[in-house]
């Protein structure tokens, strides 16, 4: 039976040793194989493992960084990166070559350094490498895995106390009827003194037997297995058995708020035009639904009514246009994935899913005429459409001087110049704008400029949306290039408002939560405004005035002396700006607080908290590296899943202490029974197989 348990507990530590190894190779999935490197005077292409500090490495669209690296030279008139897997931002970053002075700077103002793994979606670019391997940022997650050991849980750190002061207890009374029973160890019928030291051993070791609880490991194993088994028609795909205990006891939910709380697909939630200019400007804002990259949403106005045919309206018609045609990425159908994925910039997919939701001037536009086509079809039908009207004849591509783009393109016989870009390089451009109603074209007055100005800091404060102005502009026919003189003198198309969307089923779940005595604190990358908006858009933190006490950046909570850092921690609802390493410290510091938290994550920069926490749980759309780290995955990437698999840990948890006290009872019996007839003298009334066979 020993040898047994032992083999046992082996066979678990193989399998917690694999599943930490699993984790660990899913991270090099993220390295770059090959780069095209500098030496002896020539850029070759050479493997990735052999770059060494001190070398210089050219990147472009497409390119994974193999090492991280300081920028050197600019060969494009911008570079952008995503970096969401170290960071969790929702859009890719802007690069440049200015030093930054900080030395605590975090990764997400490092805007100098292009970072091992992450991959450029825009720009070309050289750069020196700093560091390699272990020495980078992703080099830093893996090691912080390594160094990290997996949590015991409450359950069993309540039975190892409990065992140790059972067997206290059981080693004081056997010693205590061994004693007792001294003076008949010469009886005579023991056949000695030896003889009867030796029986009245064996009745201890009885009396330890009866006080055993042999059946609890099989009791607890199959509660959790029974419990396993329920959580996977919850969608709760549980990788660690202990841990399904561990969600009952959850006080503490550490929550990423990029693909976890959100969706992690940029979406356009606000449209913004002049209506009408005769009685003073009136501004219109239309509403979109939907917050994924499904093609699938309706554009309503501001008294909730749906437009049943949007593009018939010349402001919402040019906005599509324009979205389509001044963009260079992909929408596409993944039909292995089931879902519609980007190819390119978040926003600029965001504005071709606009423009499918738009859709064309024509009855071929209504839904159930889209809804024959393919998902293949309908990811692109009215993108393609556009593309196909007007052809594409030059390109200006965005600057960081301009913070716009260009596209020049021949419709029959006629030229058009579409732009997009920051609302106030596009504005300060336009000297005209569209009407909504009629179709006219204006001038741009002070009055208009002053009402859309303020319409703008509107969305992109109060509501924290990610704005871009459109326009466009008449050009000559024949016209076959651009320049940056000619954009001057534009249209104003309109604003479009985007954001990263909360999930809809998030509200009600974090409420439930707080409901169940449970606490969310949101960790993101985003700058503490944007995560504040986002965190009202959710709806979950309505109670809260403001954030004033219960929103901190990691810079902010390091800076503060350890007590106050006790307090703000029984406070915290919201933590930003934040590193894989910080989301790490948060959860042991209120580990330190004796709290049992929980962590979500998707993204390989979660990796490390969700192995650190006392349950790591991951989305089933999220990285391989957070799967591997976590100790349950929500198949559904539901955060309301979460609600129900903490009631089933809880009844899990309440069901095996009822268990454990049934056993304790009757073992009790057992021990007065041995106890009592030790001390009376009597002959035993139950043997030590007996004992067993009750107790299992």
């Amino acid at each position: 039976v020993i040898l047994l348990i032992l083999a046992a507990n082996a066979a678990v530590g193989v399998i917690t040793e694999t599943n930490a190894e699993k984790a660990l190779e899913e991270l090099r999935a993220y390295q770059a194989d090959i780069a095209t490197v500098l030496r002896n005077g020539c850029f070759s292409i050479l493997p990735a493992a052999e770059l060494v500090p001190g070398d210089i490495v050219e990147v472009n669209v497409g390119c994974k960084i193999p090492a991280d690296m300081r920028m050197i030279e600019m060969l494009s008139n911008q570079l952008r990166v995503d970096q969401a897997i170290l960071t969790g931002e929702s859009c890719s970053v802007e690069k440049e070559l200015d030093s930054i002075i900080a030395t605590n700077a975090v990764y997400q103002d490092k805007t100098n350094i292009l970072f091992s793994g992450t991959v450029v979606v825009a720009g070309r670019a050289r750069a020196v490498v700093v560091g390699v391997g272990a020495n980078t940022a992703m080099g830093s997650i893996r090691d912080s895995m390594l160094q990290t050991e997996d949590e015991v849980t409450p359950l069993k750190k309540k039975l190892d106390e409990f065992g140790t002061f059972l067997a206290k207890v059981i080693a004081g009374i056997c010693v205590l009827v061994w004693i007792v029973n001294i003076g008949h160890f010469r009886d005579p019928s023991h056949g000695g003194f030896l003889r009867g030291a030796i029986h009245y051993f064996k009745i201890a070791v009885a009396l330890a037997v009866a006080a055993i609880p042999e059946g609890l490991p099989a009791v607890v194993t199959t509660c959790l297995a029974l419990g396993t088994k329920r959580m996977a028609r919850l969608n709760a795909i549980v990788r660690s058995l202990p841990s399904v205990e561990t969600l009952g006891c959850t006080t503490v939910i550490c929550s990423d708020k990029t693909g976890t709380l959100t969706t992690n697909m940029m979406s356009v939630a606000k449209i913004c035009v002049v209506h009408s200019v005769q009685q003073g400007p009136i501004i219109a804002e239309y509403g979109v639904t939907g917050t994924t990259y499904a093609p699938e949403g309706v554009v309503f106005d501001s008294s909730g009514i749906q437009l049943e045919f949007p593009a018939q309206l010349p402001c919402l018609l040019h906005i599509a246009r324009c979205s389509a045609l001044c963009n260079e990425s992909v929408l596409q159908y993944n039909p292995d994935k089931g879902n519609y994925e980007k190819i390119g910039e978040a926003t600029e997919v965001a504005l071709r899913v606009l423009a499918e939701k738009v859709g064309l001037p024509g009855f071929d536009s209504m839904p159930s005429a889209l809804n024959m086509l393919s998902k293949h079809e309908r990811a692109s039908y009215c993108n393609h459409h556009w593309e196909i009207e007007f052809k594409k004849v030059s390109i200006l591509e965005f600057s960081r001087d301009r913070k716009m783009m260009s596209v020049l393109c021949s419709h029959k016989q006629m030229c058009v110049m579409f732009s997009k870009g920051a609302p106030e390089s596009v504005l300060s451009r336009c000297t005209n704008i569209l009407c909504n109603d009629n179709g006219f074209i204006v001038p741009m007055t002070a009055n208009i400029r002053a009402e859309l100005e303020s319409r703008l800091n509107s969305l992109a404060g109060k509501e924290a949306l990610r704005c871009l102005a459109l326009a466009l502009k008449q050009m000559p026919i024949n016209r076959q290039t651009l320049s940056y003189d000619d954009e001057k003198d534009l249209t104003f198309i309109g604003l479009v408002g985007m954001l990263d969307p909360p999930r809809e089923e998030v509200k009600n779940a974090m409420l439930s939560c707080m409901t169940a005595g449970i606490r969310v604190i949101v960790v993101t990358g985003d700058n503490k405004s944007t995560a504040e908006s986002i965190c009202h858009k959710i709806g979950a933190f309505d109670h809260l005035v403001d954030f004033v006490g219960r929103s901190y950046t990691a810079s902010e909570f390091e800076e503060l002396p350890a007590m106050q850092q006790t307090v703000a921690l029984q406070h915290m609802a919201l933590f930003t700006r934040v590193e894989p390493s910080h989301k790490r410290m948060l959860v042991e510091a209120l580990q330190n607080q004796n709290e049992v938290v929980a962590m979500t994550g998707d993204g390989v920069n979660d990796a490390p908290a969700l192995k650190k926490a006392d349950i790591g749980i991951a989305m089933g759309s999220g990285t391989a590296v957070a799967k591997s780290a976590s100790d349950m995955v929500l198949a559904d990437d539901n955060f309301a899943t979460i609600v129900a698999a903490v009631a089933e840990g809880r009844a899990i948890y309440n069901n095996t202490k009822q268990f454990i006290r049934y056993m304790i009872s009757s073992n009790i019996g057992e021990v007065v029974c041995i106890f009592v007839a030790a001390v009376l003298g009597i002959p035993d009334t139950l043997a030590p197989v007996s004992l067993i066979s009750v107790n299992i």
